[in-house]
């Protein structure tokens, strides 16, 4: 047995809170997952090892939010985007800094942590 601690949704969340990216790598087959999930996707195996990521990547998909749920009602028009990370695995989160007439896919972008009445979402911005 390992004492390497098991990344839930809570760890992933408050390592992301910190500025930093956990994905997990399956120690059967190999398959890297974020945010990490209980049982492998590729091979339905629990096996899992922490990885850290570089937290850079691009623009694969955006979408612009003109009218938001009601408790981010305040603050449209804004950016989430899916943003395929250097380690290859991709990621959702709201873009932050960047212009919304300057979103491209492809465009570079880093991530960083969004904190907001004490929870932590993902977002990225400029690299």
């Amino acid at each position: 047995m390992t004492n390497t601690p098991v990344i839930t949704l809570k760890n992933f969340f408050e390592q992301a809170r910190e500025g930093t990216l956990t994905a997990v790598r399956c120690d059967k087959c190999g398959a890297l997952a974020m945010p990490p999930k209980e049982f492998c996707p590729t091979c339905q195996q629990r096996a899992w090892t922490p990885v850290p990521l570089a937290g850079d990547g691009t623009i694969a998909s955006y979408t612009i939010i003109r009218v938001a749920p009601a408790r981010f009602a305040a603050e449209p028009p804004y950016a989430i985007a899916v943003v395929a990370l250097r380690e290859g695995v991709s990621l959702i989160g709201r873009v932050v800094d960047i212009p919304l007439d300057a979103l491209a896919v492809g465009r570079p972008v880093r991530f960083r942590p969004i904190v907001r009445d004490n929870e932590t979402t993902v977002g990225f911005g400029p690299a």
